[in-house]
């Protein structure tokens, strides 16, 4: 029987399913898997989606394959067709449709691409593409036609960006990106940030990442060994977009990135069918909270071709954290905010007051 939870209001958090530690290399080899496999995984079937969902699924989604760690796939509830984790993996036939206004580069970051694997738009802050590698494929990712072939460079060939940089007085703020920066073994990482160190003007390292979330068994001993070698500030914004997505192995991840020194920020997007509801943002800063997070951004979706299935109109957008910060103090309510191509900074948008 399937589960059918109301798709426009996702709140309730869901039983947690244990997954058997193992080493998070072989959890990330492991993430790619086909729709047969997934909805097998999860006791649904094609014709249930056919049946009763926004549109039939890609049985086929070749040029972005659904990918998700197994300790993320087990806290999906099973036979829930509206589970709002399964929603952001679940690949659509409607993602190849091309729609007006959308583009395989919503925030041009090739006009910003001053070298391989380097990214300097906002004045103090650049952005390193440390790898291509994710561990999960989000179906809203703005960077989902990325051209990553021309953005991998091999340990010899970051001189040029390390150069850049070097050139740079008024950068001081690095962050490292990707795919997902912790994709990357500590080893490169280590080698990376060791070279930026010796930048002087360098004074914070900031890493987005999703790996806290979809796979916590990536924060080990020898990750944070790492993390405390930095000698500047350092900050860590992770991408919750769900309370039911943190449970016990992922607060302790959290738990240990804080333990390092590291600020601890939380950026969500907005998303139609899986937080586009006030309740839903509520608990997850409750949640994140709890972990001693921040909710820091709430990003309008980047208008990036395949993604248009989760479209929010800025109007109901404003509502929703219009009554969100009716709800909540102001260090738990995120900012709304756009990024646009030409900006050099966040566009904040003006919730509605209620």
């Amino acid at each position: 029987m399937i589960a059918r939870t109301d798709p426009d209001c996702q709140t309730e958090i869901q039983p947690i399913h244990s997954v058997q530690a193992s080493d998070w290399r072989q959890l990330l080899s492991a993430s790619t898997l086909s729709l047969a496999e997934l909805l097998s995984q999860l006791e649904l079937t094609h014709d249930d989606f056919i049946l009763n969902y926004d549109g039939p699924p890609d049985i086929d989604p070749r040029d972005f394959p659904i990918r998700a760690p197994a300790p993320f796939i087990a806290r999906i509830q099973k036979g829930n067709i509206n589970d709002p984790l399964l929603r952001q993996i679940l690949p659509l036939e409607k993602e190849n449709v091309l729609m007006p206004g959308y583009s395989d580069d919503p925030l041009d970051e090739k006009d910003y691409n001053v070298a391989p694997g380097l990214i300097h738009k906002y004045r103090s802050r650049a952005l390193l593409i440390v790898t291509q590698a994710c561990a999960i494929h989000c179906r809203y990712c703005f960077r989902r036609h990325f051209p990553y072939e021309d953005n991998r460079p091999a340990r010899e060939d970051w001189q040029q960006a390390l150069d850049y940089l070097r050139s740079k007085a008024n950068i001081n703020e690095i962050i490292l990106s990707g795919g997902d920066p912790l994709a990357a073994s500590n080893k490169q990482l280590q080698w990376l940030t060791q070279q930026l160190a010796a930048i002087p003007q360098i004074k914070t390292l900031r890493i987005h990442s999703r790996l806290p979330i979809v796979l916590p068994q990536r924060i080990d001993s020898d990750f944070i060994a790492w993390l405390k070698e930095w000698p500047g500030h350092k900050v860590v914004v992770i991408h919750s977009n769900h309370a039911n997505e943190i449970d016990s192995h992922v607060k302790q991840a959290i738990n240990d990135i804080a333990s390092t020194g590291a600020t601890v920020l939380n950026q969500t997007v907005m998303l139609k069918g899986v937080n586009d509801c006030p309740e839903t943002i509520v608990k997850l800063s409750q949640r994140l909270f709890s972990c001693g997070v921040l909710p820091y951004y709430m990003h309008l979706l980047d208008a990036v071709n395949g993604a248009a299935h989760f479209f929010i109109s800025d109007a109901r957008a404003k509502r929703i954290m219009g009554e969100v910060a009716g709800l909540l103090p102001g260090y738990l309510v995120p900012k709304l905010v756009r990024e646009l191509a030409n900006k050099k900074s966040k566009t904040l948008i003006l919730p509605t007051e209620n």
